[in-house]
């Protein structure tokens, strides 16, 4: 959870700062993707953290 954390305020300072420094659009761009990869992150790991796993003895 703190990973997820940490990459959604990493991509919101990247987007700011993308989006008021002039000539660093490309920051924007990079913190909408580390926004994207976040999601899916969360998506993929919350999704399989609902199921029981069987102990094999």
């Amino acid at each position: 959870m703190i990973l997820f954390l940490l990459l959604v305020i990493v991509a919101l300072i990247l987007g700011i700062v993308g989006f008021a420094a002039h000539g660093l659009f490309y920051l924007l761009i990079i913190g909408a993707g580390v926004l994207v990869a976040d999601l899916v992150y969360a998506v993929v790991r919350f999704s399989r953290g609902g199921r029981k796993h069987r102990i094999a003895r």
